[in-house]
């Protein structure tokens, strides 16, 4: 059994030039590895403005490879700070090709893995599909340095064959940098129930895995060059543990540094005694691949 670790999450605003974003984000690294933190996560797409609020084919020119400039930057610094880095960006993986790709650097500064998001969405100012082909790797836990880690990203929290499927590599935690917010015109009316459920979905996989759960999203009011209300990213980056307890949670505002401490013995403990995945009905689910099941 590994020894605990401190997880960190960057909550941060994006500008609008990549260097400055790149630049700003090695900085909360630093920071972060200098408070003790041994895994630090980035947010969703930390690089640029989020960009998929509008279908652009001009916006396809924000890719880059994975590995490629930023990574090896990341990669850099998480090797002179000792610490993990999880990193969510663009990838252009060919001609036409591209992937909201999170990337796994260990502390050494190897890319420790790839995990290419597998659930796209399509709604008002989140049209990822129009830039995004579907992840392929699968779902997918990392072994780093301080103990092994789910990778997912966004739109995969809400969805609990992604967190069941990844907890049972024998992650300790599941990590999932974020960007979601408000669309300004329902906050009045819809804006608390939206962010409770975010954070309910996610403490209940924290719950049914006996698991540690992150989600890191970014803070700020974000309106596309092309106009319109924009997205007010809600912040409350948090992390639950393994009976859904809120360890710490973000301001809606506030750009922070949020850490908790991932303990196994706490995993082992909890598992023991709430033994769902040894009381899983494995061969009475293959109805589960079926997209609905008629009348």
């Amino acid at each position: 059994m590994s020894t605990p670790f401190t997880i960190a999450l960057v909550q941060m605003s994006v500008p609008a030039d990549p260097t400055k974003s790149v630049a700003k984000a090695e900085q909360f690294i630093r920071r972060a590895a200098r408070q003790g933190a041994d895994v630090v996560c980035l947010p969703e797409l930390f690089r640029t403005p989020y960009f998929c609020q509008h279908e652009d084919p001009d916006n396809f020119n924000l890719a880059e490879p994975v590995p490629g400039p930023t990574t090896r930057l990341l990669a850099a610094t998480a090797r002179e700070e000792q610490v993990v880095v999880l990193a969510s960006l663009f990838e252009r993986r060919g001609p036409g090709v591209h992937h909201n790709t999170l990337a796994l650097l260990d502390a050494d500064g190897e890319l420790a893995g790839l995990y290419r998001k597998m659930h796209i969405p399509d709604d008002p100012g989140y049209y990822e599909k129009y830039y995004f082909a579907p992840g392929d790797t699968g779902f997918k836990a990392f072994t780093t340095r301080f103990g092994r880690i789910g990778a997912l990203v966004c739109w995969d929290q809400w969805f609990p064959e992604a967190a069941r499927l990844t907890a049972l590599q024998g992650a300790l935690a599941l990590v999932y940098p974020t960007a979601i917010g408000w669309h300004p015109e329902e906050k009045s009316e819809y804006g608390d129930e939206q962010l409770e459920a975010w954070v309910t979905v996610q403490r209940g996989h924290a719950v049914a895995n006996g698991i540690y759960v992150a989600a890191v999203n970014r803070i700020g009011h974000e309106i596309p060059a092309t106009g319109g209300q924009g997205i007010e990213f809600w912040g409350n980056s948090f992390v639950a543990g393994p009976m859904g307890e809120i360890l710490c949670r973000g301001h809606a505002k506030n750009e922070e540094i949020l850490m908790a401490r991932i303990d196994p013995q706490r995993v082992e403990t909890v598992r023991r005694h709430w033994p769902f995945l040894r009381d899983r009905r494995i061969d009475a689910y293959d109805e589960l691949t079926r997209r609905f099941l008629d009348p």
